[in-house]
């Protein structure tokens, strides 16, 4: 699932994923992509603080083998569904 992003990734050095997100779940964990192919992520972090946000870019950063300053919430901070950017 995430192979694909991965390689685009590598081949274009930026790569934007739109992504559903329920933070509070039992661990972080890529859960599957819906039909119009937003990505379903649990996050192990509760939404206090930024906590969510914070516990997701890391998660993406390992996923991709980036540093956690390449992932960036563009759009959906404080929502659920959210855009982000992975760059090299």
């Amino acid at each position: 699932m995430l192979n694909e992003l991965k390689k685009k990734l590598k081949s274009e050095k930026e790569v934007y994923l739109r992504l559903k997100v329920r933070p509070g779940a039992g661990k972080t964990e890529v859960k599957g992509i819906m039909a119009d192919e937003t990505i379903k992520v649990e996050v192990a972090a509760a939404p206090v603080r930024g906590r969510a946000n914070e516990e997701l870019t890391k998660f993406l950063a390992r996923q991709f083998s980036v540093s956690r300053n390449s992932v960036k919430i563009i759009k959906g901070a404080g929502e659920r569904i959210k855009l982000i950017k992975i760059f090299l």
